[in-house]
């Protein structure tokens, strides 16, 4: 640890990192339990993640909880997750307004249930005001269905082509407010990007490991951040100093 308590590089630490929660079910498959008790287990994981995103200094912090596709897994499963959302926003809100966590959802709210949907809205009206860690929640949440929702309000407000640009187009996402992500992480060791943040991970770094979700906890969290804070960013540019020909 440094002088100051944070870890080496700390200051080199993505301000936004984005997560695929991935592998919930092989977790429990391979514990011989029910699919759900993966999903459980995963989100008592979420808990330690947002404490150590604290710790490290990491302002945002975006979840993909669940995505448009994930409507067509069985209807069991399904409405366990929705179950899960619901106990969860109980039991974690007191202690997230405490902890300074401001709850944003991202994504379309009208397919889930009345209860559902009144227990996010006001799971992000109690927090509002914090500002510690931004909490985006994907939830019923697909990049494609992101950008088309943009499109649609952008006519909607009788946007003119000549006036898009990408700065506009970031307005009008779900993550309006947000920066971009600096570190997409995907556990379980799958090598795709699951239609999340589309737009927003154009030049995001990212970090894949296979670790399933409920067994990535801290150091595991901390491995991603210091690998993070090794990598050089350049957006798809190079320092004149370096360009010595058009063989480089």
């Amino acid at each position: 640890m440094s002088e100051n308590g944070q870890p080496p590089n700390s200051e080199k630490y993505p301000q936004h990192v984005a997560i695929i929660m991935d592998g919930n079910g092989r977790w429990a498959k391979r514990r011989g339990l029910p699919r759900l008790a993966g999903h459980k287990a995963g989100t008592d994981n979420l808990r330690k993640i947002i404490k150590a995103c604290v710790e490290f200094g990491v302002k945002y912090l975006t979840i993909y909880a669940f995505s448009t596709e994930n409507w067509g897994r069985p209807k069991e499963e399904v409405d366990g997750l929705m179950r899960i959302l619901e106990d969860v926003i109980e039991r974690e809100l007191s202690e997230l307004k405490e902890q300074g966590v401001q709850i944003r959802h991202l994504g379309c709210l009208d397919q889930l249930a009345g209860s559902v949907q009144r227990k996010v809205l006001n799971a992000v009206e109690q927090t509002k005001e914090n500002s510690t860690l931004i909490l985006n929640v994907a939830f019923n949440y697909g990049g494609r269905d992101e950008i088309i929702h943009a499109v649609k309000k952008m006519l909607g407000d009788h946007i003119t082509a000549d006036a898009v640009t990408h700065e506009l187009m970031s307005e009008y996402l779900y993550t309006a407010g947000s920066p971009d992500p600096d570190l997409i992480i995907r556990t379980s060791g799958e090598l795709r990007i699951s239609n999340f943040l589309i737009w927003q991970a154009a030049y995001s770094e990212w970090y894949v490991t296979e670790t399933y979700w409920p067994d990535f906890g801290r150091e595991e969290f901390k491995k991603a951040l210091d690998e993070y804070a090794q990598r050089d960013r350049r957006f798809g540019k190079v320092e004149s100093s370096e360009y010595t020909g058009v063989n480089d």
